[in-house]
């Protein structure tokens, strides 16, 4: 044995000893990661109850979606689309209709299998649907960004400029955060897979984010401020045309930042924040439901 291996072996029992002196007792560490601990649960409170009223919430739009345009698909009164879609059905256009048709039909699809593919107890329990109503999803996505990039070169639609760039950004997103999810999922990287698959959920619903956005800063004023109704165009509206996914986005950064840390403050201030978020968002949902949705049915 060489001079340095005889010199660390006395050495070793005053190493534990310092060691054991340094470390906390199991009571104090128990003590300390109590608040931890609470505020984690207080954070997966509030994950759950966000996760739950926009589930709720998009299948009143989906309800809106199949109960108006496709009853009105199904009566052969393609026209009646443009009581709520200005230049929505065009006669003679059938390549443009096509793609709406299309496009509507899909929302559907993917907002029903978005819920599906996040309920953690359907990926537990039946993780070959899972992984199938993944790929649905998937090309769902990809699909709908695509129509998206279509009607907006090909239709005529309301809003400003940066409303239209907006839209053209969160179409863009989303393709990129489907190839990212896709490419986590092959690879096996799962965790990885599960922080894209989220972004994607979040830049897909933009659409829907800012219909509820919209409600809501019309319940808080009281009618319409800071755009105007009839051109629908104006700062907020330019403003909402980014939030509606950059903001949920940012939101999910500060989520995972949250759980990822260990001290109290952190969970529980973005459980706070979350749940209040979480009211807002319900409010633009029943007052998105009173006045654009179900009087629609």
């Amino acid at each position: 044995m060489s001079a340095s291996s005889h010199d660390a072996i006395p050495a070793t029992p005053r190493l534990i000893e310092a060691r054991q002196r340094s470390a906390p007792s199991p009571r104090s560490a128990m003590r300390s990661g109590w608040p931890a601990a609470i505020a984690g649960r207080a954070l997966d409170a509030a994950a759950v109850f966000w996760f739950v009223v926009v589930v709720l919430g998009q299948l009143i739009f989906v309800v809106y979606i199949a109960g108006f345009y496709g009853r009105a698909a199904l009566r052969g009164d393609f026209e009646a689309w443009n009581k709520v879609l200005p230049h929505g059905y065009v006669p003679g256009d059938t390549f443009g209709n096509l793609v709406l048709g299309v496009h509507l039909a899909f929302a559907i699809v993917i907002t029903l299998g978005g819920a599906l593919q996040l309920t953690p107890a359907i990926r537990r329990i039946a993780p070959r649907f899972h992984r199938w109503n993944g790929r649905v999803y998937l090309f769902s996505a990809v699909l709908m960004s695509v129509g998206g990039f279509v009607m907006g070169l090909t239709r005529k639609t309301v809003g400003g400029l940066s409303q239209h760039i907006a839209i053209d950004i969160n179409a863009a997103l989303i393709l990129v955060f489907a190839a990212l999810a896709l490419h986590h999922a092959m690879a096996r990287r799962f965790d990885a897979h599960r922080r894209w698959a989220l972004r994607l959920f979040l830049a897909v619903s933009g659409v829907w984010f800012f219909r509820v956005g919209l409600m809501a800063w019309l319940l808080a004023n009281q009618g319409p401020v800071g755009f105007d109704p009839v051109t629908f165009s104006g700062p907020f509206l330019s403003v909402l045309a980014f939030a509606q996914y950059l903001l949920p986005l940012a939101v999910l950064e500060l989520y995972f930042r949250a759980r990822a840390s260990t001290a109290a403050g952190p969970r529980l201030a973005m459980a706070a924040g979350l749940s209040l978020l979480t009211l807002v968002i319900a409010a633009g949902i029943v007052g998105a439901s009173l006045m654009m949705w179900l009087p629609h049915l």
